[in-house]
């Protein structure tokens, strides 16, 4: 009780990091009590945490005792895992040291032990009170659709493509792909359809969920104190689905804008995800162990400004009904934060 009115007499401060290829984002909201009173979003040119962005922070920590450092985990040994039965987890736990987490007791997202370390180290004077699962963030931000008919939804950040195929509710099929580490063959397919305007498709590399690092026993990683307030979505609450004209805008969000010229870079940026996720639809349908269903629409949460090209190749290539959304990647992970803290 006394500590529920201390809490009362001091704001909260949310201090959100978005870790990008050649940048940290910040992006910090005050609360009082559940009202957003002020917020501001502030980027840092560099590889790795710094002191200028370390001394930022701090000076916002000074203003309450109440405040919660969040990221989102950018390990490229992770991904989303179809089923939670303990027996399955305890079967790869004998190769693998993985933390992970239940959706639902429908699904599992998951990451290597030691690539969460590694970020609990990289934050240690300021402290990191949640790691976010890009899979997290995508089912909370289309928590309107993925319980709806089948369909892919993908997030688009800086370096990565987080995918992932839902039928009312149920993980079909999912993928998290490093735009990085991509084949050489990839760049000499882009060369050729920049300059014949044309692509192929043939290629179609891969990467399988069950290669991946997967899952240890949660209940050996008790004694990690760091991992204690890692997030789980269990409380995701269903809303009303969108109504037909809300896809409608956000399908031809391109056609309404005005044009802009494209620089080369975006188009190979494009273009690259574009494969990927072709790769990846590919891979769902000839997965013998998935009963495929067809995938007639694909929803993007936008985090990077995605170009009219990927729309267009998504569209005319491979016949897909997409459907764009602008997501700040910042805001996005205030409210997963505000979801655990029940604000």
């Amino acid at each position: 009780m006394l500590s529920t009115f201390f809490e009362a007499l001091y704001n909260k401060v949310l201090i959100n990091i978005v870790v990008k290829r050649a940048s940290f984002d910040v992006y910090i909201e005050v609360l009082s009590k559940k009202n957003v009173i002020s917020h501001l979003e502030k980027s840092f040119n560099t590889l790795s945490v710094n002191r200028e962005m370390i001394e930022y922070i701090q000076n916002y920590i000074k203003q309450s005792p109440y405040y919660y450092v969040a990221v989102l985990n950018t390990s490229t040994d992770q991904g989303a895992f179809i089923g939670c039965g303990k027996k399955k987890l305890q079967e790869f736990a004998e190769k693998h040291a993985v933390q992970y987490m239940c959706h639902e007791k429908k699904w599992a997202h998951y990451s290597d032990k030691e690539s969460i370390k590694m970020i609990m180290k990289s934050y240690k004077e300021i402290g990191c009170d949640y790691i976010f699962s890009p899979y997290s963030l995508l089912v909370d931000f289309f928590k309107d659709k993925v319980n709806g008919s089948t369909a892919m939804f993908v997030l688009m950040q800086d370096s990565f493509v987080t995918l992932a195929i839902f039928e009312k509710g149920e993980l079909l099929y999912a993928e998290y792909l490093d735009m990085q580490t991509a084949d050489e063959h990839d760049d000499e397919m882009l060369s050729q359809t920049i300059e014949n305007d044309d692509i192929n498709f043939s290629d179609q590399s891969s990467i399988d969920l069950e290669d991946i690092n997967v899952l240890e026993n949660m209940e050996e990683l008790e004694d990690l104190d760091d991992f204690g307030d890692i997030e789980d979505l269990d409380s995701i609450e269903e809303i009303d689905e969108f109504s037909q004209n809300k896809d409608v805008e956000e399908e031809f969000h391109d056609a309404i804008e005005e044009p802009v010229q494209e620089n080369g870079n975006n188009f190979n940026e494009d273009y690259q995800r574009f494969s990927l996720i072709q790769s990846a639809l590919g891979n769902y349908y000839n997965d013998e162990e998935t009963k495929s269903q067809f995938i007639e629409n694909i929803y993007v949460a936008d985090g990077v400004s995605v170009s009219s090209d990927l729309k267009r190749y998504l569209e005319e290539e491979m016949f897909l009904n997409v459907y764009i959304r602008q997501a700040n990647i910042g805001v996005q992970i205030a409210e997963l934060v505000k979801k655990e803290l029940s604000l």
